[in-house]
C-alpha cells in the first residue's frame, strides 16, 4: 500500500478514502486531470487488494427494507456488528482459535455513536445481546475493541473502506458491472443481507 501511494504522490499519508477517490476529492484531484494516472492507480489499487493477505466477513443491512419491515428498528450498525462477529467467532472456532484475543477495530464516527456501539459490542462479548436467535457464546474469545481515527492511516481500516461500497453495490445494483468484485470473491468468508 505504501508502494501504491509513494508511486503515484511521492509520499504515504495519503488516506485511500473510496469516496474521496470516486468522487476524486482533496489529494484524488489529480486523478481527474491525468486519466492514464487514474486507470494506473486504479489497476493498482485492484492488484494491491488481490494480493493482500486478507479475508472478509462482510454484513449489508438494507436501511429502508430495515424501517419498511420493521415498526421499531434496530440500529443498523449494531445488527452488523453482531451478524459479523457470530460469523467470526464460528470460523474462528473452526480454525481452531477458541480461547484467543481478537481485536476488533472500528472508524470512528462520533463521540455518541462510537459510545452506543461500544455499549453494543459489550454486550454481545457478555452474550447479553437481546437480538436475533441465535446464542453463540461469544465468551469463547477475547474480544477486545479499539475506536480509530479515520485520518490514523490505517490499513486495515483502508482496505474496510474500500471494500465496503462494493461489497453494498451487490445486494443494492446486482445487474450493475462490478470489477471490484471480481477480486473480492476470494476473500470473501461470509456475507450476510439483511433484512
Amino acid at each position: 500500500m505504501q508502494r501504491l501511494k509513494l508511486g503515484i504522490w511521492g509520499h504515504d499519508k495519503v488516506i485511500l478514502h473510496e469516496h474521496d477517490i470516486r468522487k476524486e476529492k482533496g489529494l484524488f484531484g489529480v486523478l481527474r486531470t491525468n486519466r492514464a494516472l487514474r486507470e494506473r492507480f486504479l489497476t493498482d489499487l485492484t492488484g494491491l487488494i488481490a494480493v493482500a493477505p486478507f479475508q472478509m466477513i462482510a454484513s449489508v443491512i438494507d436501511k429502508n427494507r430495515l424501517k419498511e419491515k420493521y415498526a421499531s428498528p434496530y440500529n443498523p450498525y449494531e445488527v452488523a456488528l453482531l451478524f459479523c462477529m457470530e460469523r467470526t467467532l464460528n470460523y474462528l472456532h473452526q480454525q481452531g482459535e477458541s480461547g484467543k484475543r481478537v481485536s476488533v477495530l472500528f472508524e470512528s464516527r462520533g463521540r455518541q455513536e462510537d459510545g452506543e456501539l461500544e455499549l453494543e459490542f459489550r454486550r454481545i462479548c457478555d452474550n447479553r445481546s437481546n437480538w436475533g436467535y441465535k446464542r453463540p457464546d461469544f465468551q469463547q474469545m477475547h474480544f477486545e475493541h479499539l475506536f480509530v481515527d479515520k485520518k490514523s492511516n490505517s490499513t486495515g481500516l483502508q482496505l474496510a473502506d474500500l471494500v465496503a461500497r462494493p461489497l453494498a453495490l451487490r445486494h443494492l445494483r446486482p445487474d450493475q458491472a462490478n470489477r471490484a468484485l471480481q477480486v473480492l470473491d476470494g476473500k470473501l468468508l461470509s456475507f450476510k443481507v439483511f433484512p
